[in-house]
């Protein structure tokens, strides 16, 4: 296969992909996309090798790979395009949920506007909270997803409101300080990161390490990067700096 046009400067590929040159600086600190090499004036470049293994990254971040799993499971695929069909397979698969999950919205906007009724086994048409359940035991472990639900399960539908509207107020504070220039290591942003913390600490209270995964998490899963950024385009990141420099701070590391 052959890609036409090329070499492409950082410019050209933050245009094509939609990606950061600040993301690809960090992929290629870690290894995972090292540019082809430099022009003469020095600029990195990258060739259509680079843009097909940056794709394959960018198509496993769409499917929610953590970008820790990223070079490993480009490591273990030496057919690309084996790879690439079962990617596809995979997209294929979330696309059909999403659109369930469209059909389900769209016929409960209907049953809103015209006062209809609509089951229970409807209402909730596409939805299934198992696969995340599962990535969360794998990541943080039986304990502490069992007492996260446990004291979930527990508050009334009005604590749940408040806090939720109190995540949300949160995220709209930290995306003001983003917008605003504040540095994610400004004792403003300190302060909305603590509060952040306690947030997260009323179902289960993670360590710096545990905290400084969980803003990772933010940023490099695109499930929860959309959610943010969704916000404040950028906000995702920005919060894992925070958490990251709150976390530094607080434990002198």
């Amino acid at each position: 296969m052959t890609v036409d046009g090329g070499p492409w400067t950082t410019a050209e590929v933050v245009r094509l992909s939609g990606v950061t040159s600040r993301t690809l600086r960090h992929y290629d600190a870690i290894g995972l996309l090292v540019p082809a090499g430099n022009a003469p004036g020095g600029q990195r470049v990258y060739g259509a090798a680079e843009l097909l293994r940056l794709q394959e990254i960018l198509v496993l971040r769409e499917l929610g790979v953590p970008l820790a799993a990223v070079a490993e499971a480009l490591r273990s695929t030496a057919d690309r395009a084996a790879a690439l069909r079962e990617h596809h397979d995979r997209l294929l698969t979330e696309r059909d949920r999403l659109d369930r999950l469209a059909r389900t919205v769209a016929a409960t906007l209907d049953a809103l506007e015209e006062g209809s009724t609509m089951s229970a086994d409807d209402l909730y048409a596409g939805f299934d909270h198992r696969q995340y359940e599962q990535e969360a035991r794998e990541r943080w472990g039986d304990p502490a997803v069992d007492r996260s639900t446990a004291r979930w399960e527990t508050m009334s539908e009005d604590q749940r409101r408040d806090h939720l509207a109190e995540g949300e107020a949160l995220n709209r504070a930290l995306a003001d300080l983003m917008t605003a220039g504040v540095a994610p290591g400004d004792p403003a942003t300190r302060d909305a990161v603590a509060r952040h913390h306690r947030w997260v600490s009323l179902f289960w209270t993670p360590d710096a390490e545990a905290y400084r995964s969980l803003g990772s998490m933010y940023a490099d899963d695109p499930r929860f990067a959309a959610t943010y950024d969704a916000v404040a385009p950028g906000l995702a990141a920005y919060l894992r700096d925070a958490i990251d420099t709150h976390a530094a701070a607080v434990t002198g590391s």
